[in-house]
């Protein structure tokens, strides 16, 4: 339990520096990082001396479980959220309340207002999820193993595809190797796209068959127990052409040269521009037209991002994703993806597949 102890005695500082006595925290996975509860519909009171889950009676024995020494209360059967948050929120003595602008609808803000005449509602954004950006030994070592499930059930499929099938049944096929190996299931839907369809960077699968097209493009991932992997390959099932060989060869000097350039301290904008000024001196500035890459973890998109206007700088703990592409309708697209971690003295790629455009369906 240490981390979370850790992890919300870091929100206290933060609710203290916006000059609020507590923060409610109403976003399900912003509880879990915060707890390790892994339930739904419940939330946390963090500061004012206090730290309180509020829940219903379904995960009081999942609570006691799960988070261990953190105050619990219970709504009763008849009793009500908003009634439990009030009673809370009187007893711990708050008068200035941060809540999660992102997280919070309009009308619950509108009844905890009524509810707490004498309390002010501080509007926030990103109070937990930039302490999330920053991921510590526990939750690299998750990652790891979800990447270590992805490449293991993309190993299979790779291993036994065969011109007949269909982008849904390997869609459908990574789910079931990734569970069958341990995993959770998928931490996201797989984008699996055929010949002319990979030019959609968020293709939904079909039953176009693999035997149909030169190229297949897999974006898949996922969740070991809670936290997610994200990596995309493209598999040559047909003739390497040319213009194939010289796209991929564009996008993966882009990738390559992006991943050097990450470390500490240099600002995510400019991780960015490395792959985004490569792939547009080769002519294809306006085929490329997503950010670089982003963060994931406990959800499979999370700060930060690595694009145009991201002019933050990096820091050692955040896992992101270094995906440039090129997308030409009518013909396919390429997309490299790994995940990276940033270090203390630059970066360690932890995604460990091979890139090296090869043939790999036996007709």
């Amino acid at each position: 339990m240490a981390r979370f102890t850790q992890r919300r005695k870091k929100l206290s500082s933060a609710v203290r520096r916006l000059g609020a006595d507590a923060a409610l925290i109403t976003n399900f996975t912003n509880v879990t990082y915060l707890t390790g509860f892994t339930g739904d519909d419940s939330y946390l009171l963090v500061g004012a001396g206090a730290e309180v889950m509020l829940s219903d009676p379904r995960y009081t024995q999942q609570l006691e479980e799960e988070c261990r020494g953190l105050d619990v209360a219970i709504r009763s059967p008849s009793g009500t959220t908003l009634g439990l948050v009030e009673s809370v929120v009187k007893k711990a003595r708050v008068t200035r309340l941060a809540v999660e602008a992102a997280s919070i609808s309009l009308a619950l803000h509108d009844r905890l207002a009524a509810a707490l005449p004498h309390v002010t509602l501080v509007p926030t954004n990103g109070l937990v999820e930039r302490l999330r950006e920053i991921k510590d030994r526990h939750e690299v070592d998750e990652i790891r193993e979800a990447i270590r499930l992805a490449e293991q059930a993309f190993g299979v499929i790779r291993a036994a595809l065969r011109p007949e099938q269909t982008e849904r049944e390997i869609a459908f096929e990574l789910e079931h190797q990734i569970r069958r190996f341990g995993g959770a299931g998928c931490s996201f839907p797989p984008i699996v796209a055929v010949g002319a369809r990979a030019a959609l960077p968020h293709a939904v699968p079909t039953q176009q068959r693999v035997g149909d097209g030169d190229l297949l493009l897999i974006d898949w991932g996922a969740t070991a127990r809670l936290y997610c992997s994200d990596l995309t390959r493209v598999l040559v099932t047909g003739r390497i052409s040319p213009k194939l060989e010289r796209i991929y060869g564009v996008v993966l000097k882009a990738q390559e040269q992006a991943i050097a350039s990450i470390r500490p301290g240099v600002l995510m904008s400019q991780v960015d521009a490395t792959a985004r000024d490569l792939i547009a001196k080769a002519g294809y500035s306006k085929q490329f037209g997503h950010g670089l890459g982003h963060g994931f973890g406990l959800e499979i998109h999370e700060a930060p991002r690595l694009a145009t206007l991201s002019d933050r700088p990096l820091k050692a703990g955040m896992v992101v994703t270094v995906e440039p592409g090129i997308y030409l309708p009518q013909w396919g697209g390429v997309r490299i993806e790994d995940d990276v971690l940033v270090t203390r003295d630059g970066h360690e790629v932890l995604s460990s597949l091979p890139k090296e455009l090869d043939h790999c369906v036996v007709d």
